[in-house]
């Protein structure tokens, strides 16, 4: 029997932004499935410019970005003027989030499918469309995981060494790294965030 709407909803409004998981391996298929299904998120002139990067538990491409990323981390905070116990703290749990979680995605929006254009001005829209497509498909990665029981989380780490997250995973020149994912099975749901009420979120015109 097909879900109803409110069931829909119901399991719409239940996915949560958990980063503790459960010491349980996420078989292959089941990534597969979460991953054919992010594909189908909707993009501008349905470029699809999204491109994922599996890094796998135990391989030395995630250990040699947890460490790089990690070294990136500790001279920001450094440079930001944080005392060093804060720093360490910080910097470790950053790192070990990488290393620990069953499933890590990083998601990247591939400059090669723009359209180009000779004015800024359209330039920048093109820019913002390829980011947002991207966006779309992070999304749907984190719905998909959902619908196979497990659960994630979006992080923003490779937004600030983009260039680092290229260069240690040897990516194409034209991948942007936009967002890692941690997936796996919940160690435990977090309970509901707080929202903002609708009528603060929109205007009926």
């Amino acid at each position: 029997m097909t879900p109803s709407r409110e069931a829909w909803h119901a399991f719409l409004r239940s996915r949560r932004s958990v980063r503790r998981f459960a010491p349980r391996p996420v078989p292959r298929e089941v990534l597969t499935r979460v991953l054919d299904t992010a594909r189908w998120a909707p993009s501008a002139h349905n470029r699809q410019p999204w491109r994922f990067v599996v890094l796998e538990a135990e391989g030395a491409a995630r250990r040699a970005l947890a460490q790089a990323m990690a070294d990136a981390f500790r001279r920001d905070l450094e440079a930001d003027g944080l005392p060093e116990a804060e720093i360490a703290a910080r910097v470790q749990r950053a790192r070990q989030r990488l290393l620990e979680a069953p499933v890590a995605v990083l998601l990247a929006a591939d400059r090669a499918t723009m359209d180009p254009y000779p004015d800024e001005r359209r330039r920048q829209a093109e820019y913002t469309m390829l980011i947002q497509s991207a966006a779309l498909a992070g999304l749907q990665l984190l719905l998909a995981a959902h619908a196979e029981g497990l659960a994630g989380v979006w992080t923003c780490g490779p937004l600030f060494v983009p260039d680092l997250v290229r260069q240690v995973l040897d990516l194409p020149a034209t991948w942007e790294p936009q967002a890692m994912f941690y997936l796996g099975y919940p160690a435990r749901i977090p309970p509901p965030p707080p929202r903002l009420p609708l009528d603060a979120l929109v205007q009926w015109r």
